[in-house]
């Protein structure tokens, strides 16, 4: 039996071309497929919460990549796809105003296919330049492997390579390359950018707030003239101790809740708002306002007059009280008492402490007009000190969300921070229980009642940091509802 091969035709001639399939029998079809990774639907549905929209180009079949497309969560499976789904060619061939139409003006993902490789940067020019009432532009991420997608990775925002299948030259032209290809990288990059970001500001926040509530004090005690609340040194003591722990251990905030639910900020965002702005002077006036508040407590609650203050008795120390009048004026108490004897009526034995809860600092009693200087003033100092350490110790806990409540944020999310706290509040009882250390800080023991004053004084800027964070919630709310009715 002769075999088939000899009667083959001759495939080596051009003519016989047409030849080649025929008379051949169906045995089979194979198909091949390349399934999405299991976290790429979690990951497009953490971008449309984010504001982040993604748009898929691709030299597919159309049809093909409407398929991909909704499943992997582009698009949802029954979705209208008409106005969100184009052939490269078809797309280019619109007026630049239907084109900025379909970037802009349609909600959700798009997908281009049978796409050129310049079709890419045509799209990336088109976002990055916005539309009259549509958009100002947009902040556009473009990925890409091979050498066709370098000249829009390079021209886009940010250009992300692949690093496994991703060509040399689509690398070199790329801002970022991911390691590991995956998409799901991406959006743990973008949620990480943003937690960093708002640690930065969390940092800023505690810290401008804090220096504006020791400025704020400094003032109010020139422009009252009242005796000076605290010394250098312990300005600078505060400084060691709250700007040091508490404001590094902010740096390990973790992310919020809800960072991958707000939606993208403008490229031109200020980092200090007026409304951030107005926040810091509200509390850092609240800081400087609690800081002499206390001076003004303990000097004005004592013997010859009520000793107890909200509550608190004041009297335990045996300090005589003056009258406000009096501590505003107490720069002329040496020319009132060498005149007449006496300053607003209390003569040089009657205005006196005398130091009976232990701890000397230096001295046993101090009278006359002795009274409103160094030693005489110094429990009064060391409240104040007292303060200021602990308001911005609670000012620490504020700066852990921007606008989320310490119910829904609270304290235990950064250990960090409460070990922080607990090493400043360490340091600050160093200085006033070690009687050694008390001289060289101007400061003196503070007695249970005292601290309870201290509380009184340094809790309430808690509460009114929770009633800016409301407004603040408020705020964010209406202008992302008027930002989306002007999208729609």
């Amino acid at each position: 039996m002769k075999n088939d091969l000899d009667n083959l035709p001759d495939l080596k001639d051009p003519d016989n071309f047409a030849l080649v399939e025929s008379k051949m029998i169906f045995v089979g079809a194979v198909g091949m497929q390349d399934p999405p990774r299991a976290e790429v639907r979690q990951s497009m549905r953490d971008c449309h919460d984010a504001g982040i929209r993604v748009i898929v180009i691709t030299g597919d079949n159309k049809i093909t990549a409407e398929a991909i497309c909704r499943s992997i969560g582009v698009f949802e499976e029954d979705e209208d796809v008409t106005n969100k789904s184009f052939i490269g060619h078809a797309f280019s061939q619109l007026s630049l105003e239907e084109q900025q139409q379909v970037l802009f003006g349609t909600d959700g993902g798009l997908v281009f296919s049978r796409a050129e490789p310049k079709f890419k940067q045509d799209v990336v020019t088109i976002l990055k330049a916005g539309a009259p009432g549509l958009s100002d532009g947009e902040v556009v991420a473009m990925t890409g492997d091979g050498v066709n997608d370098a000249p829009a990775l390079k021209m886009a925002d940010i250009g992300i390579a692949m690093g496994i299948t991703g060509t040399e030259v689509a690398k070199e032209a790329a801002d970022m390359v991911l390691a590991d290809d995956n998409f799901a990288s991406i959006v743990s990059a973008v949620e990480e950018g943003r937690s960093i970001y708002m640690n930065m500001k969390a940092f800023i926040r505690y810290m401008i707030s804090s220096n504006i509530g020791e400025v704020a004090s400094i003032f109010f005690v020139a422009a009252l003239g009242l005796p000076e609340g605290m010394l250098p040194v312990q300005l600078l003591w505060v400084n060691l101790v709250t700007d040091g722990p508490p404001a590094t251990a902010l740096g390990f905030n973790p992310a919020e809740p809800d960072i991958m639910k707000r939606p993208p900020r403008r490229t031109d965002d200020a980092l200090i708002s007026n409304w951030t702005m107005f926040r810091y002077m509200i509390i850092g006036l609240y800081v400087g306002f609690a800081t002499v508040g206390v001076f003004v407590a303990w000097f004005t609650h004592g013997v010859g007059a009520d000793p107890v203050f909200m509550g608190i008795d004041l009297g335990g120390d045996g300090h005589q009280a003056v009258s406000v009048a009096a501590l505003m004026d107490w720069s002329s108490c040496e020319d009132a008492m060498e005149s007449a004897g006496t300053f607003h009526g209390m003569t040089r034995e009657a205005l006196k402490h005398s130091w009976t809860a232990g701890g000397e600092v230096g001295f046993t009693s101090v009278t006359g007009c002795d009274y409103f200087e160094e030693q005489g003033k110094i429990k009064a100092s060391t409240l104040s000190l007292s303060v200021l350490v602990t308001i911005e110790m609670f000012n620490a806990l504020n700066a852990l969300s921007e606008d989320g409540s310490l119910l829904t944020t609270p304290p235990w999310v950064n250990p960090y921070l409460l070990v922080a706290m607990a090493v400043s509040f360490a340091m600050h009882f160093v200085i006033l229980y070690v009687p050694v250390l008390n001289p060289m800080f101007y400061v003196v023991p503070l007695s249970l009642n005292e601290w309870l004053l201290v509380l009184l004084f340094s809790f309430p800027v808690i509460l009114i940091d929770e009633v800016l964070k409301l407004a603040g919630r408020n705020i964010n709310a209406r202008a992302r509802a008027k930002r989306k009715s002007k999208r729609d």
